[in-house]
């Protein structure tokens, strides 16, 4: 007797299944079905099931950051559930949830008070029932451990036992629920967290985009346009349909201005497999009309947005008189900075799956934004948003980029067209190619010192194609753009003018982790050195004598009109010097920074308030023979005030230091002819094992604070740091990522 062994992949045994989101491992419910059991279902985060069973619903993407780590641990504590009898349900995107998109650092910062009411709320009507029962005061009563307690006769009942009983109770105002003492939420007590998708992660069943299947699927890719707004002249695809596998030729829906989420357009090759897909995409003949961007060149537009700061733009931000001031003025120093376009590059490319039929459509995607992808894909599709269903798999990786919703509507126009379900999937080259880049920006400063030192006036102007240019015809950042950096700077200089001026985009802009914030860091972070130097003083000093004593800033300090202030109030999140100013003295202590000079290293600092944040961080970098730098170690200092998860915000910290190193170094998009000039890993690099590192160290500020953001706040401050501490190092100073270049000039 023989047998034959078979070898099945991860990827085989998933599909083979045919394993739909609801068989992996993320809990949401099978295709189409979100009936629920009866019991206790107070709101759309919450049930609790006869049986016991606690139902979370998580409305944010998981894309690494923990959010279905925290999420539901933050409702099941106040609720007072047991985790193990929890099931944590991916929801679908549906306004019910409210805002679903998972960026800008917002799923705690946003929603902390109301998720503890959700949970609060789901506890006060079992304790009542149970109350009601036991013919006692609610107040006697408490929810822990899935029971509810009557305390002093120790009587219990289980959360199932109640669950029937306590749907009969009318839902409590918000008003008349107690959230718990901040001291019996052991979640703020742990450092360590569980996460809830860690096992799932190590064995390979977590259920990612690309691993997902339907009968009769075919698999999609597309040829795009070079050129965003490009279009196709004339194709054939004769050679591509006769690929053994290749089943359909689709031409896609070409884009126009304003871009938003449309498709890009091209030609879609449909196929039985993946390989048999990007074979009959090689084999198409496409002549390509480059249309309005064809002649868009990185390198001049570089020059045109550095002429544009060198001209008066719009003022944004104006206290006392500038030009008085720089008259006065013994010494002026002068800089200008240049940061490219940056491609997100997360691990895993768009994917989306999608079936149409029947007047409906249901999309699966590790979107970031599922109501955008439900109301593209609506629009697109002539359906009404109550007809799309959008699920939510686990994301490998966003940063912004799977915020948009091209990709799900791909999808859901090839599967209209084809009339099976299919799967788009995009390479790493589709994805470098073809992304929503962060925007290209070029800023010029002027800092007016008196005799001694003191920065007496500060001009700063930036221009940068903004966000808002994908999706209308705006050919200038705005008053919400430059509140990333430009007017929440915390600033103790009496004279300060802040421009915004002119740059019209060529390319899709788009969300990107910190967004703007990354180069207006870049600048100021450089330029406060550079003053430092110019000064032959202590750059920590001149960092904490710009930003001035511990202060709350309002509109009329900081010389505003209006700060978005990243949909916050200054009420509850003002722009604080003092958090600042604490932020610079924590890392610098922790780094031994008075000592530097004595380590043999060079070291740079840097300081940025972001999201709502303050974050400082210092870098030691040392030479190293393949790119003559390396970070040999790394401190980073963050005040997010009330940090739920400190796991997973050291982890961010970690992260967005290995990604600001990333972007530094490496980074930068460039395009000639309207085409991007990079492909893949080897041209739009990121740093490697051996030049992160060896040593990040992390200090949370112990805050009771509200919570504010904490995914992207640890990006900005990397960039000056690591300029500054290169300038240290090898004399030059580089105004303009990546340095390598700068450094290999």
């Amino acid at each position: 007797m023989s047998r034959e062994v078979v070898r099945v992949t991860r990827r085989d045994f998933l599909v083979g299944l045919n394993l739909s989101l609801a068989g992996l491992a993320i809990g949401l419910p099978a295709l189409g079905d979100e009936k629920k059991p009866p019991g206790l279902d107070p709101n759309p985060f919450v049930h609790v099931a006869p049986d016991g069973t606690v139902t979370i619903v998580c409305h944010r993407s998981e894309m690494g950051q923990g959010v279905r780590s925290t999420i539901p641990v933050l409702i099941a504590e106040e609720l007072g559930a047991d985790m193990g009898r929890v099931v944590i349900r991916q929801a679908v995107g549906d306004r019910k949830y409210g805002d679903q998109n998972t960026d800008g650092s917002s799923s705690i910062r946003k929603f902390y008070d109301n998720l503890r009411l959700v949970g609060a709320t789901a506890r006060t009507m079992l304790v009542a029932a149970a109350a009601a029962k036991w013919k006692v005061k609610p107040e006697t009563c408490e929810a822990r451990g899935h029971v509810v307690l009557h305390v002093p006769t120790k009587r219990s009942l289980g959360f199932g036992e109640l669950s029937e009983a306590a749907a009969k109770w009318p839902v409590p105002k918000p008003e008349g629920v107690k959230v718990r003492p901040r001291d019996e939420l052991s979640l703020l007590k742990n450092p360590k967290l569980p996460l809830v998708d860690g096992p799932a992660y190590v064995t390979g069943t977590a259920g990612f985009g690309a691993d997902l299947g339907l009968p009769d699927m075919l698999i999609a890719v597309i040829a795009r346009p070079p050129v965003v707004g490009g279009k196709v002249a004339r194709y054939d695809a004769s050679r591509a349909t006769k690929i053994p596998g290749v089943k359909r030729v689709i031409e896609m829906p070409a884009a126009a201005r304003p871009y938003g989420f449309q498709t890009w357009g091209g030609i879609a090759v449909l196929a039985e497999n993946t390989w048999a897909a990007m074979r009959g995409r090689e084999a198409l003949d496409i002549t390509w009309d480059g249309g309005e961007n064809e002649k868009y060149d990185s390198r001049v537009y570089r020059d045109e947005l550095l002429a544009s700061v060198r001209a008066a733009g719009t003022p944004y931000r104006a206290l006392g008189d500038v030009d008085a001031a720089f008259k006065k003025a013994a010494r002026i120093v002068e800089a200008e900075y240049v940061v490219p376009h940056l491609a997100h590059l997360p691990m895993e490319p768009p994917v989306a799956l999608a079936r149409v039929g029947g007047g409906r459509c249901e999309v699966w995607a590790p979107t970031q934004h599922p109501q955008a992808a439900r109301s593209t894909v609506a629009k697109l599709l002539g359906l009404g948003e109550e007809a799309v269903t959008v699920h939510v798999t686990l994301l490998g990786g966003g940063f912004g980029r799977k915020s948009k919703a091209d990709f799900s509507a791909e999808a859901a126009f090839l599967a209209r067209e084809a009339g099976v379900p299919v799967r788009v999937q995009w390479t790493r080259e589709d994805d470098v190619r073809h992304d929503y880049y962060n925007t290209v920006n070029a800023q010029r400063f002027r800092a007016g010192l008196d005799e001694k030192g003191k920065v007496i006036a500060w001009h700063h102007r930036t221009a940068f194609p903004p966000i808002a240019s994908t999706f209308g015809d705006v050919d200038r950042p705005g008053v919400t753009d430059l509140q990333q950096g430009v007017l929440d700077l915390a600033l103790d200089v009496p004279n300060v003018r802040a421009e915004a001026c002119p740059a019209r985009a060529h390319a899709r802009i788009g969300w990107y982790r910190s967004v703007y914030n990354i180069f207006h860091a870049f600048g100021i972070g450089s330029l406060v050195d550079e003053i430092a130097h110019a000064r032959g003083a202590d750059p920590r000093d001149v960092w904490l004598e710009l930003i001035g004593p511990p202060r709350t800033l309002g509109l009329a300090e900081l010389g505003v009109e209006k700060l978005a202030n990243y949909g916050e109030t200054l009420e509850k999140h003002p722009v604080d010097a003092g958090r600042l100013r604490r932020v610079i003295e924590r890392v610098t202590e922790a780094s031994r920074w008075s000592a530097r000079k004595k380590d043999g290293r060079a070291f740079g600092l840097a300081a940025h308030r972001s999201f709502v944040t303050y974050t400082a961080v210092v870098l030691a970098v040392v030479p190293d023979a393949r790119n003559k730098v390396r970070v040999d170690e790394a401190w980073i200092s963050m005040d997010a005030g009330t940090v739920v998860n400190q796991d997973r915000g050291r982890a961010q910290m970690e992260g967005s230091v290995v990604m600001g190193i990333s972007n530094t170094l490496f980074g930068g998009i460039t395009m000639k002819g309207g085409a991007t000039e990079q492909s893949n890993f080897r041209d739009a690099r990121i740093a490697r094992i051996g030049e992160v590192p060896r040593k990040i160290h992390v200090d949370l500020v112990p805050s009771d604070g509200p919570p504010c953001g904490v995914g992207e706040p640890g990006v900005p401050p990397v960039g000056p740091a690591l300029a500054n501490a290169v300038f240290v190092l090898t004399g030059k100073r580089i105004r303009e990522i990546p340095l390598l270049r700068g450094l290999s000039a």
